[in-house]
């Protein structure tokens, strides 16, 4: 009796099992469906400024200064976020002879031209911890010496052209409305309010909180052995484009850097260092181009949709080399620290486009003259 009892329960079970898995599994194929044409082309490749954004932004201006008041170390006043830096080292970025005269455009208009460059490699947290914590790296380059009129009025004497990326091709936020509610919700300790911002399945970010997991990688043996991705768009000329940094070895003398205790807070540092430094050689990097094609879904808007490299190849428009140096001084560290990084630092033909870059302009100014304001009283 008991044994039959037993029987027809695990065969109820069972068949309770089968059913909810066939309706996850339907579940799962209408997602998709819908995901699948939700995310289908034809797209804008104009900006469209939601209604709201300005009064959003202000809000984000003040929770930023909250982080770096949050954040600072000892006396001195960090980054919002890409608070630790892993050095910054000089380079050189070349515009290949050969370019094709659809690619010349802005800082790339002359083949064959060289600029020297700066370049701030980091790790993304707004808090200097240890490197071999899961984050996203950053990468800042700084063209110096350019000609032409800036992009802010206020900064006409600057004469730089700024590329800054990180390691992942897409963000976990779409737009500034979402970007606000995850700087809100990490603001106040409450991580999971950043997807889960009540209990309405209707606003939940499930896949935005993939690409933030996806985003937090273990750290790489150097920060000369990833790729940086600007995420969001650009104009280049005519056209928008995204930008890639990638490493190019072949383009250097080959090297095998020897193997760093990454228990070491700072050991992403002491690659830099043993590469450049104490080993000599030189790192080399590809600065390439994905260009829009807005019959696809490569939407300007949206950060958090990553452009199919199957449709729209990136095409290499520079060559970065970064010679052997002497970069971890207390007056070069201290210059690093005290650089200003922007994409809006720049020329008409780069302007940054999307709304994640039209907060970029706002925050990056406003605590930049935060930062640098209270660094000074000091």
């Amino acid at each position: 009796m008991l044994t039959r009892l037993w029987l027809r329960l695990g065969a109820f079970l069972g068949k309770s099992l089968l059913i909810l898995i066939g309706l996850g599994l339907v579940g799962w194929a209408l997602a998709s469906g819908w995901y699948a044409w939700r995310q289908s082309g034809p797209v804008s490749a104009e900006e469209q400024i939601p209604p709201g954004e300005s009064a959003r932004t202000q809000a984000i201006i003040q929770t930023a200064i909250r982080v770096v008041d949050r954040h600072r170390e000892s006396t001195r006043y960090l980054r919002d976020a890409h608070a630790k830096a892993h050095g910054c080292v000089k380079a050189e970025v070349q515009v290949p002879a050969d370019l094709s005269a659809d690619l010349r455009q802005g800082v790339f208009a002359e083949p064959g031209k060289t600029w020297q460059a700066l370049i701030r490699m980091s790790n993304g947290n707004a808090y200097p911890q240890f490197d071999s914590i899961r984050d996203a790296r950053g990468m800042a380059l700084k063209l110096l010496d350019v000609p032409g009129k800036q992009l802010l009025p206020g900064q006409q004497g600057r004469n730089e052209q700024d590329f800054v990326m990180f390691s992942h091709p897409n963000f976990f936020v779409s737009d500034v409305a979402e970007y606000q509610q995850n700087i809100d919700a990490q603001a106040e300790g409450k991580r999971v309010m950043a997807f889960f911002p009540n209990w309405n399945p209707t606003t939940w970010q499930v896949r935005h909180l993939f690409i933030a997991l996806a985003t937090l990688a273990p750290a790489p043996d150097s920060p000369t052995q990833t790729s940086y991705f600007s995420v969001s768009p650009y104009k280049f000329g005519n056209d928008n484009a995204k930008f890639r940094v990638a490493p190019d070895p072949q383009s250097c003398p080959e090297y095998t850097l020897p193997e760093q205790q990454q228990e070491l807070p700072n050991f992403l540092r002491s690659a830099l260092i043993q590469q450049l430094s104490t080993d000599r050689v030189p790192a080399c990097f590809v600065l390439q181009i994905q260009r829009q094609n807005a019959h696809l879904y490569m939407p300007i808007e949206d950060t958090s949709i990553e452009w199919k490299e199957s449709d729209a190849p990136f095409q290499t428009v520079a060559r970065i080399r970064i010679p052997a140096q002497d970069f971890d001084t207390l007056e070069q560290n201290i210059a690093c620290d005290n650089q200003s990084f922007s994409p809006w630092h720049g020329l008409e033909a780069h302007r940054p486009i999307g709304g994640i870059n039209r907060l970029r302009k706002a925050v990056y100014d406003a605590v930049s003259d935060y930062r640098h304001s209270r660094n000074a009283e000091q």
